[in-house]
């Protein structure tokens, strides 16, 4: 893997040396994890005209989950009462002779950036932007077999959960379980808060678990995710307990079905992240939800779960090859529930098949 990060680095390189800074600092731990192999928390990534030089407050981790620093990139381990890497970093740039330094702006706080300015006073700080998240946009194989591998953790976590007597249990009881489920499968951890609602909690998005209890004839719908080796996926789904679906359980949740799959055809190399976003929300909007939809429609995931691209109404831009995205419209009726469905996929070509699917639990509404 030491290549990759390198060609990583030099790519990084590349873009800002074009627009004429000497070195970067990389802060954010994401982008430091894709271009070093490894965040130690609190690390940071100088990307030198001459070395590269991840900066450390301490001895990185031998047991870090999510991935090892580059083995030919030089770490350097500040002593206890070194203070900032960040800062260290700078007095780094400034004694390779750089006269400009790029840094990330948008993860810097106002403090962090006066100190870099006073430490290094002759070098001139400029912006990096969202040159790396660029970098992160298309994955490599490498990266997609993470990301494949946490969709089947996330796929046998919730089918377990599904041949398990449900009514009677609380949300936050079953957000748990399938938490636990994920670790036993061997995800590192959740991508992020798991999200079970029933009843009148059903599809609303980022829905908190609370001691409401399951019940006949609910609406049961869970989203949740899996960290493999720092790379995050997710899955979401909405099923009927324990009776026959209502009629108008069966409108809703045929409707936001065909609002998901209409999302998912429109995956393709060169199709305009707005253009996903409306091919799925005017589904909805032509039955008579569009005031109540989420901003987006989906987005990217990769190191996080929720990055570039946002499949939204304003979202300019367009596809590439090999970028991974979710898809996951829904609808929540005040007072009744409602239905979200959401897949990770991998948008591919038509030659090679067209957009890879990689959460595989079925879509059928099941009576559980």
């Amino acid at each position: 893997m030491s290549e990759v990060y390198a060609a990583r680095r030099e790519r990084l390189r590349d873009r800002f040396s074009a627009g004429g800074s000497a070195t970067a600092l990389i802060s954010r731990p994401a982008n430091v994890r894709y271009l070093a192999g490894a965040a130690p928390e609190g690390a940071v990534l100088l990307v030198g005209a001459g070395e590269d030089v991840l900066l450390c407050a301490g001895p990185p981790d031998d047991e870090l989950i999510d991935g090892r620093p580059d083995e030919a990139l030089r770490v350097q381990v500040l002593p206890p009462s070194g203070g900032d890497p960040a800062v260290a970093g700078a007095d780094l740039a400034a004694a390779q002779g750089a006269d400009t330094l790029a840094v990330e702006e948008n993860h810097l706080t106002v403090a962090r950036h006066r100190s870099l300015t006073s430490a290094a006073p002759r070098l001139r700080l400029t912006d990096l932007g969202g040159a790396v998240e660029q970098l992160r946009l298309v994955k490599d194989e490498d990266e997609i077999a993470l990301l494949r591998i946490g969709a089947e953790i996330v796929d046998q976590a919730l089918s377990e959960l599904l041949e398990s007597i449900l009514v009677g249990r609380t949300e936050r009881h079953l957000a748990l379980e399938l938490e636990r489920r994920l670790i036993d499968h061997g995800a590192d951890g959740p991508a992020f808060t798991t999200s079970v609602g029933t009843g009148p909690n059903s599809g609303r998005p980022g829905h908190r678990p609370t001691d409401r209890r399951v019940e006949e004839g609910d609406f049961l719908s869970v989203c949740l995710g899996a960290a493999y080796r720092g790379y995050r996926c997710e899955i979401g789904r909405t099923f009927v307990i324990g009776t026959s679906p209502a009629d108008w359980q069966i409108e809703l949740y045929d409707l936001v079905f065909a609002a998901q799959r209409a999302g998912r055809q429109a995956l393709a190399p060169g199709a305009a992240y707005r253009d996903v976003d409306r091919a799925a929300r005017q589904v909805l909007d032509s039955a008579g939800y569009g005031g109540g939809l989420a901003p987006v429609t989906g987005h990217g995931v990769g190191l996080e779960i929720d990055e570039d691209p946002q499949l939204a109404p304003t979202a300019m831009g367009k596809l590439d090859a090999c970028v991974p995205v979710t898809v996951e419209p829904g609808v929540h009726l005040p007072g009744r529930g409602g239905v979200r469905i959401d897949d990770t996929l991998v948008v591919r070509p038509e030659a090679d098949g067209g957009p890879e699917l990689l959460t595989i639990t079925t879509k059928e509404l099941l009576a559980l």
